[in-house]
């Protein structure tokens, strides 16, 4: 039998959140190893475990997997978050492809000077509220069905349910004119699996603070 996966990155959100949440959201226990210093972060690059130098990286099924959107898809296949047909997965990867321009800004959000943040939030709420929410507000409209794809869990939903609370962070009132997707966020938070990992003291971590942004600039620098 196959161990737990195993991520490798730093003990904050950044690009592995996402796999984080997918792995929890299909029931998938997991390991993390972190790097605390720029030395781990040289060791992985050294002894080959990362293919462009880069992380995060997880070691699943005998692999170690690099790209965070190429890791997101192996484990939405694996664990049938991804569609049961070619049409279905283009339009999971569609719209998580969406979500992926806004979590970028999301992301980077707590790394920028302080002198950028007001304008960065400015635009993480404009394009929250005029661009990225309507266009799944109505996706869910169209159809009526209780997931935004084939009427069942998929990677998108997983993914949107994580970058709504995320933006809901920043910006405590995003969600009022979108009561589909209050709906929806509520429905997957409900799941066992999610309800979870969801609790204080899982593995979901937390909005970066100032010391948590100075410990990975000094891994990365």
């Amino acid at each position: 039998m196959a161990g737990k996966p195993i991520l490798h990155y730093f003990d904050g959100r950044g690009r592995m959140e996402n796999i984080r949440w997918l792995l929890a959201a299909a029931g998938v226990e997991f390991e993390e190893k972190f790097m605390k210093t720029r030395e781990d972060l040289e060791k992985l690059r050294k002894d080959g475990s990362l293919m462009f130098q880069q992380v995060p990286m997880v070691e699943i099924d005998g692999m170690k997997l690099v790209q965070t959107r190429a890791i997101l898809n192996y484990i939405a296949a694996k664990y049938n978050l991804y569609g049961k047909d070619i049409k279905e997965r283009a339009l999971i990867d569609m719209y998580s492809e969406g979500m992926a321009d806004l979590n970028e800004m999301v992301l980077v959000y707590p790394y920028l000077p302080s002198s950028d943040k007001g304008g960065r939030l400015t635009q993480i709420k404009e394009k929250s509220r005029n661009r990225y929410f309507p266009a799944f507000e109505k996706v869910l409209k169209s159809h009526g069905q209780d997931y935004l794809v084939g009427n069942r869990l998929s990677k998108a939903d997983v993914l949107l349910t994580e970058l709504l609370y995320n933006v809901e962070e920043l910006d405590s009132t995003v969600l009022a004119n979108f009561p589909l997707l209050k709906a929806l966020r509520t429905r997957v938070s409900n799941l066992p699996t999610v309800k979870k990992f969801l609790q204080p003291g899982s593995q979901r971590k937390p909005l970066e603070n100032e010391e948590s942004v100075e410990a990975v600039k000094k891994i990365f620098s």
